[in-house]
This record gives structure tokens, sequence and C-alpha cells, in this order.
């Protein structure tokens, strides 16, 4: 089955979308990876919807993405006397260690070192930013703060620090569990929370040890004054908009999600662009026109993937909101201006030899009008690299890896199929055009352009570029 778009669609899973029925009924509808959030998510629970994308996709005979998000480190204040207190402007509030449930003056902050992290001055925001304080004295055992925006405090809400460095590791006890159980079932990305530094990254590839691709969420200012450095030790990267719009100021987060996608597209690492794209249609079958713009630019600015969540992990129409993403993104790229604002993002690739035969194939592709641009790859990393030059042409990633054809769901333009590696340069070509032909890129006589790498097999020796022509299955 063909996309008819560049951009990947991923849709998180949930109440509303975790049948065998359902499932299908979200890819048939333009789902190319699926998001398990492990925050709502048992290992059991996990499991299960992990088989039914697998089950669907040994129907379709397409690779499917599975990507595992995991939780994070939550912040949150204790229980209060009553279920919770209202704070007034210019009160004073304590947040300290004892355990004795709170009331209008304080409340318990289970985390000790977070305690002794936070300075005079420091922001504290509570429920997503709904309430807002800064500390105006620090101990080791408690800060007291004044309330700056009042409201209601709840029992268990959560709570934000945009100006403190939180002493404490992306990866709690939980998150490793949940991590060696994604690993154990094969899953194709882990998504990682809350990270404010590359040694954060640095943690999970450790345990990951390159069994599935690690995508570092941005949602925390502290990952923006290190972008390059987690960029660098990432696979990928999330434009986490929800909690990055609550720990910054909302003005502010537009121009970080393109200065996200672009320096993400410089570096060739895939970038998804997530969080209230289509929040209306939780409830509405259809979006606000601004959701629609929303969805638009993020396809214009050259993201990799678009994100939905509770549109349809637990909205109540989450096949409606599918279909609706990919009609904008199927618009938008026929839009006669998109090619010009993709084309005018493009960097100079790397001076080496494989970069160069990316930047090659899409120039000869494009100069020619080739119907297709077919990668012969081994870990994933020549289709990566075409993709980043943003070709006209479709992208065919012929993998023997079914793990890589599943990590390249993910990208760009990329259709992955698995298949038997080529024995020799003639069957390389032969066969290219012959699944360029059965995905309907292209028909017999076309030509398309073939890119490899010899010795076959060998991962990272992208360095050969062929013109073929097409021909029949038979």
């Amino acid at each position: 089955m063909r996309r008819h778009r560049k951009v990947k669609i991923l849709a998180t899973l949930g109440p509303a979308s975790e049948t065998p029925e359902m499932i299908e009924r979200l890819y048939l509808a333009g789902v190319d990876v699926f998001r398990i959030n492990m925050s709502h998510s048992t290992h059991d629970g996990m499991r299960q919807r992990i088989k039914m994308i697998r089950d669907i996709e040994h129907k379709h005979n397409r690779a499917v993405g599975v990507l595992v998000d995991l939780q994070g480190p939550k912040l949150r204040v204790g229980e209060f006397v009553d279920g919770g207190a209202d704070l007034k402007k210019g009160d004073r509030f304590t947040l300290d260690s004892d355990k004795t449930p709170g009331d209008a003056t304080r409340v318990r902050m289970p985390h000790p070192e977070i305690l002794r992290a936070l300075e005079p001055g420091h922001a504290v925001l509570i429920d997503d930013g709904k309430i807002r304080l800064h500390i105006v004295e620090a101990h080791p055992d408690r800060a007291i703060a004044e309330v700056d925006v009042p409201g209601r405090i709840m029992n268990r809400k959560g709570v934000s620090l945009p100006d403190t460095i939180i002493p404490v590791s992306a990866m709690t006890e939980k998150d490793r569990s949940d991590l060696e159980a994604a690993l154990d079932v094969g899953v194709d990305w882990i998504a990682v929370s809350f990270v404010q530094r590359p040694e954060d990254m640095a943690e999970v590839r450790k345990i990951v040890r390159g069994r599935a691709g690690v995508l570092a969420k941005i949602e925390k200012p502290q990952a923006i004054a290190r972008l390059d450095e987690i960029i660098e030790i990432s696979d990928a990267l999330m434009v986490a908009r929800g909690d990055l719009g609550v720990e910054m100021p909302v003005e502010k987060v537009p121009g970080l999600q393109k200065r996200i996608t672009r320096l993400a597209r410089r570096f060739g690492k895939p970038v998804v662009v997530a969080t209230q794209m289509l929040e209306s249609m939780i409830t509405s079958p259809v979006p606000t026109r601004a959701e629609v713009s929303d969805v638009a630019t993020a396809v214009y600015e050259g993201a990799d993937a678009i994100m939905l969540s509770a549109e349809s992990a637990s909205g109540q129409f989450p096949v409606e909101a599918v279909e609706t993403m990919n009609r904008i993104a199927v618009e938008t790229e026929s839009d006669v201006n998109y090619r010009s604002i993709i084309n005018s993002q493009r960097s100079e690739p790397e001076p080496t030899g494989a970069d160069a035969i990316a930047e090659a194939a899409r120039h000869v592709a494009e100069t020619l009008d080739l119907k297709a641009i077919c990668a012969w790859t081994s870990s994933g990393s020549t289709a990566l690299r075409i993709a980043r030059e943003r070709p006209r042409p479709p992208v065919l990633a012929l993998t023997p890896r079914r793990d890589t054809a599943r990590r390249l769901t993910l990208v760009w333009g990329v259709q992955p199929m698995v298949t038997n590696d080529a024995s020799d340069i003639e069957d390389m070509a032969k066969r290219a055009g012959k699944f360029s032909n059965r995905v309907t890129f292209s028909k017999e006589g076309d030509r398309i352009v073939v890119v490899a790498g010899l010795p076959f097999g060998t991962p990272g020796a992208t360095n050969m570029l062929r013109i073929s022509f097409t021909g029949n299955e038979s």
C-alpha cells in the first residue's frame, strides 16, 4: 500500500484504539508508526498491543513501526487534608519533606533531591502551569515560595521547574523496567521523556545497545540549552510542545519548533512534531482551522512525522483524526509553494562519500525526472542520508533486516521493504526496478536511481549510484 505523502503519521494507542479492528482501521487510514505511552500502559497491555500491530503488519506485508514512550521522572506534590487548597496571590506557600497532609500554607514535595536543588528566584509551576509560584527562601528540607498566579491546588498535581537543573536521571526504576520489557518484545523506537542533558541519552543508549532507535523528547529548557549535543547522541527527536509550552513562554514554542526541526534535518536525524495537533477532534469530528494550519506548518517545515496523542488514544473520533491529518499532509505537499520551502531549508552535504552520493542521487533524480530513488541499505543510514535531502521522487529502502525496515517507517519520504540482499550489481538493479514497480512508484520502462554500497551488506559503505530502467516482475 503506497502512501501519497512524504511526512509520516504517528498515532498513540489507548482506550479508544486498542482492539485489532480499530488498530487496523487506523493503519488503513494512514498511520505509519504506533505509539504506546507507558504512563498509561502495563507490560501485558504493551505486549498485547504490539502483537496486534505485528499481526496487521504480517497481513498487509508492510513494515509498521512501534514507538514506546517512557514516562520519565514525574514530579508531583503530596496530598492535602481536604483534597486540595486555595492559594491566593501573594500568599507564602511552603514545599517541604513533612509527610503530614497539606493545607493552604504547605504541602509535601516527595522528592528531597528537588528541595535541595531549588534556589531563590526559581519558578515553580503546578498543574500544567495553572498555578505559578517563585521561590523566596531555599533550605535543604524545605522551600518557601510566593504565589504569583493563584488557584486551587489539588492532590498529586504535577510540578514543573523550568529554572532548576533536576539532579535526577531521566530514567526512573519504572522506566528501566518498562525499557527492558519493550526491548524484549522488539519495539522499534524508545522515546525518552524529560531529557535535560546528553548524559540522559547516553544512559539509555547503554541499556538499549542498538536494539532500538532512541528518540529524545525535547520538552525542557535545559534540553534547549544543550540541543546540539543531545541531537548528536540521539537517533531521532520529538518536539514535545505540551510540556515545552508549560516550562517556557508559549510564544517561544513556534520558533523553537522551527529551530529543532531544521537542526534535526541538518544532522540527518528524524524529527517528530507532537502535542495538540488536532486537539479539538478529541470531541469533534472536524478540526479547527487553526489546527489545520498548525499541521500544515509542520509539513511545510519538513518534519519527518506528525503525531496524534489523545485524539487517537482516547478521543471520540480516532479514525477521522488520522484521515484528517492524512488529507492535510497530502494537500500541503501538493501546494505549489511546498517544494520551494523544503528546498530552501536544505543544508550542504557532509564531506563524506556517502553524503555526496545521497546528494547526487537527489540531483540526478530531479534533473532527469526519474520516478524513484531505490536505496539498498543494511543499517538504514543510506536511506536516512537520502531523506535528509528531501528529494522530490519517493525513496524505496530495500533491506535484508526487518528491524531496519521498521525503524525507517518514521523517516520522511521512505517506504521500506524487506528483501534478501542483492547478489551482484545486475541483480541489485533488476530487483530494485521490480520492487519499485510493485509499490507503484514506477511502471515498466521507467527510469530510477539505484544507490548502494559495495561490497553488499557492509553498513555505512554507500559508494555507488546507477541509473536503471525498470522491467516487469517475470
